[in-house]
């Protein structure tokens, strides 16, 4: 069966995919909504020259769509359509955990472009899964957190320890419920680790950011 990925550039993703091909899924294409001029990545904050990086690594090619919060949903739709002609897709994966309302929009969206949605991760134990993930190879920093965490966070790479710290702290340690987002810089679906320009760090409201450099 092959599949899009909904690509966030993030851990979750990353994993997700994993998984599906570890369930003999086959991949054909990344797909990452991108803000309205079309430069960063909508969930993430990612530029689209990292984004660009991890497909080529893993030898896929990737769409990145720009989107309004108004327009979304009908972009992605249509996106899911052209996709499926383009590359003979029978499914879209997804990296979500338990957010059920995720879940029905993402069964929804799919249902509207005639695809299956999988989620691979759906309903597992966070802190189990994020262990599995490490222990699987996924190697993924923190590029974006809330204010709770603080933007000391920011730049870490993600380890069993700093997941425990965020548990005890009463952090979600998958940041399911958008606590932080992840960037996967190394993986074994990638041929190589990818090369990451300079950063800042601000805040911005109740949230912190790595701002990358061009």
């Amino acid at each position: 069966m092959n599949f899009v990925t909904s690509w966030s550039g993030g851990k979750d993703s990353c994993y997700a995919m994993m998984q599906a091909i570890q369930q003999g899924f086959i991949p054909k294409v990344l797909l990452n909504m991108m803000n309205e001029n079309g430069k960063v990545s909508r969930s993430h904050g990612l530029p689209l020259s990292i984004l660009n990086q991890q497909a080529q690594k893993m030898g896929l090619p990737l769409e990145g769509i720009p989107a309004t919060w108004g327009d979304y949903e009908a972009k992605f739709i249509a996106v899911l359509k052209m996709l499926k002609a383009k590359y003979d897709l029978e499914a879209a994966v997804f990296g979500d955990i338990d957010l059920q309302p995720h879940k029905d929009w993402e069964d929804k969206v799919c249902a509207a472009a005639s695809l299956k949605a999988i989620l691979p991760l759906w309903q597992q134990d966070r802190i189990v899964l994020v262990n599995q993930m490490l222990e699987n190879g996924i190697v993924t920093m923190i590029v974006s957190c809330n204010t709770m965490m603080g933007e000391h966070y920011l730049g870490k790479i993600l380890t069993k320890e700093l997941a425990q710290e965020l548990h005890k702290k009463g952090i979600d340690p998958c940041g399911e419920n958008g606590e932080f987002h992840t960037l996967v810089i190394d993986c074994p679906l990638f041929s190589g680790e990818i090369e990451l320009p300079e950063f800042t760090r601000i805040t911005y409201e109740n949230y912190c950011f790595i701002v990358w450099e061009e």
